[in-house]
């Protein structure tokens, strides 16, 4: 007979090990382990449809340009509609916002206490050429419950969040999260339709020769950036590996397992940086601090970015400790 060497690990799903997280850590609480539950049902249905997308006309644009400009695919649309109904029969959710419009849906005036951010589809123009692409999400608890400015209910530092996480629809569907307790890592069985635990308590390599930046904007970096992006190739520094994929979500898995610095800087197009801070940002820089690593924006740590407008863009560079630091010695 087969014994387990580590019967702790034996196969246990999402909603186990958030109950069991629930027993000995009371971050972990039902009402958060409930709105993951929402999130990971619609993230099941999005998976079905990134994987068939070949075979339907859901990677084509729908004609709608969201708030940002950009052109919004179907597959936008879908997964954004997944999630909103999700998370919308989850009484304890009182305002959801979506990267894909332009103001939060306030579900509850009363009752629920939880704001969900998500971009519920990162990177999707890439559905049609195979790139991986995902979900990110993020849950804080609303700022207060007699606010008259929805502003002041919604623009809160990254360093609120309770929870964050994101889905990575790639050669496997991925969840990611951590509710400030470690960051695990679950992988989707279609044979038996769930989450089944495969990382737990991940821990970002502290240094790595990886660097990941698209180096087509190069010429409209700031010099800090441009003498970084010089010594990665250097004798000196070893050389590093240049790794990008163009997908947010591809590229933070990555270097979350990998290690090394992930770069998306501002540029003489896009001086605020192009990432959104709600929806983008704080998210991967609390999984990135859970694990180890850094996350900042040139000049200060993500997380204490008090945020100006929901949709507010900002420089990211996070990864590895060492290799953040040493990223920011030529800032």
């Amino acid at each position: 007979m087969q014994s387990y060497k580590n019967p702790e690990h034996r196969m246990m799903s999402a909603e186990q090990y958030l109950l069991y997280q629930h027993s000995v850590d009371n971050r972990a609480t039902y009402e958060l382990t409930w709105i993951l539950s929402a999130i990971m049902l619609a993230s099941k249905h999005i998976a079905t449809y990134v994987r068939r997308v070949d075979l339907t006309d859901v990677a084509l644009a729908s004609g709608v340009v969201n708030v940002h400009g950009e052109t919004v695919q179907k597959m936008d649309e879908i997964a954004d509609k997944m999630l909103i109904e999700s998370l919308g029969m989850n009484a304890d959710v009182a305002v959801i916002s979506s990267e894909e419009n332009e103001t939060p849906v306030i579900l509850r005036e009363s009752g629920g206490k939880y704001i969900v951010f998500f971009d519920p589809l990162d990177g999707s123009s890439n559905t049609n050429v195979g790139v991986p692409v995902g979900t990110i999400f993020s849950i804080m608890e609303k700022n207060g419950d007699q606010k008259k400015n929805i502003d002041d209910i919604v623009l809160l530092k990254g360093d609120r969040q309770l929870a964050a996480g994101y889905i990575l629809y790639g050669s496997s569907t991925v969840l990611v999260y951590s509710m400030g307790n470690g960051v695990h890592m679950f992988t989707l069985d279609p044979n038996v339709g769930d989450y089944l635990l495969s990382k737990e308590n991940m821990i970002m390599p502290e240094s790595s020769k990886i660097y990941s930046i698209n180096e087509g904007n190069a010429h409209s970096f700031s010099d800090g950036i441009k003498r970084y992006l010089d010594w990665v190739k250097s004798d000196e520094a070893g050389p590093y590996s240049s790794r990008y994929i163009g997908s947010l979500v591809a590229d933070f898995h990555r270097t979350l397992i990998k290690g090394g610095i992930f770069l998306y800087p501002a540029t003489a197009k896009s001086p605020e940086g192009k990432l959104r801070l709600m929806y983008e940002a704080n998210p991967m820089a609390f999984l990135a601090e859970q694990a180890g690593g850094l996350a900042i924006n040139g000049e200060k740590r993500i997380l204490d970015i008090q945020p100006q407008s929901l949709h507010q863009r900002v420089p990211l560079i996070i990864g590895s400790k060492k290799e953040v630091e040493m990223m920011q010695k030529f800032l």
